[in-house]
């Protein structure tokens, strides 16, 4: 499967997507996220975690003040600013690759960016505050637009869909429309499917299968399936306990997603452990470059 190709130029950054695919690490400055919450709320761990990500082959560093968990409720915006915006101002200082911030509250965005963030990952696609698409339009930064149905605390009640893929392209296409409308500009979208947001495990499966579907959008595509509850249910026996998001299986299964996305389209990929990804992706970008003769 081709991967597309896009270059996304702002300020001083480069992202070049297609030949390889590029790792986003997520840094999660919360109590309660599903996979490393409490891990990283001290400001210290944090920094120090995100420094290594970058050592480790991140591309981007993904921070996050929210948990967006299933069933999981918001935060305030003031505390929300109090966790991310002091790890930001430090990190960025130390890195060189871009630091995007984790959330949907514009205030939240524009204090992150000032701190010295520069890219806009918005699990609502600009839909939980009418502000946000002014604090990305103003910055001129890049925008993650992501698929959800319902909210955390609500989409994984009995998910369903008439047409997975449409309603999903729909929703994307319009979600993209309006930023267009509003001052951002194409060349500074991406779109993320939403793996985990109100699907099911096969809606996940199959859009992992089916990756390649979303290329008529013309856009780059991101995918976050790290340690998510579909892969640690597949994996789960019946007579077994359930599996944590820190056992080895968890990473295991979601190395084997990535792959499986990696072969077909992602352009980038969201995940917790970056060194463990970076393997997987060299391997598969190696498969997927190699030229038949």
């Amino acid at each position: 499967m081709k991967t597309e190709s896009y270059n996304i130029s702002w300020g001083a950054h480069k992202l070049e997507l297609g030949q390889r695919t590029c790792i986003m690490g997520i840094l999660n400055v919360t109590p309660d996220s599903f996979s490393d919450g409490g891990l990283y709320s001290s400001h210290n761990a944090a920094v120090a975690m995100g420094k290594k990500m970058v050592e480790d082959g991140a591309d981007i560093i993904d921070i996050g003040g929210e948990s967006t968990r299933p069933f999981s409720e918001p935060v305030s915006i003031e505390d929300e600013i109090q966790r991310v915006v002091p790890v930001i101002k430090d990190l960025a200082k130390h890195i060189s690759v871009p630091v995007s911030i984790d959330t949907t509250k514009a205030e939240v965005a524009r204090q992150a960016i000032e701190a010295g963030a520069s890219i806009i990952n918005d699990i609502s696609a600009l839909n939980n505050d009418d502000k946000m698409v002014e604090v990305a339009a103003e910055y001129r930064v890049p925008v993650i637009l992501m698929h959800m149905l319902g909210t955390p605390e609500t989409m994984q009640v009995a998910p369903y869909y008439d047409d997975l893929f449409g309603e999903i392209k729909d929703f994307l296409k319009n979600a993209v429309a309006k930023a267009e409308k509003n001052g951002i500009e194409r060349s500074k979208i991406i779109i993320d499917p939403g793996i985990g947001f109100g699907k099911t495990i096969e809606h996940n499966l199959l859009l992992i299968k089916n990756l390649h579907k979303f290329n008529e959008l013309k856009l780059p595509v991101l995918i976050g399936p790290s340690k998510k509850a579909f892969i640690r249910k597949l994996l789960q026996n019946k007579t077994e306990k359930e599996i944590k998001p820190d056992q080895p299986e968890a990473e295991t299964g979601t190395q084997a997603a990535i792959a499986a996305a990696v072969l077909n389209g992602a352009n980038i990929i969201r995940v917790h452990n970056v060194s463990n990804t970076l393997s997987t992706i060299k391997i598969i970008d190696a498969i997927k470059n190699v030229i038949s003769h």
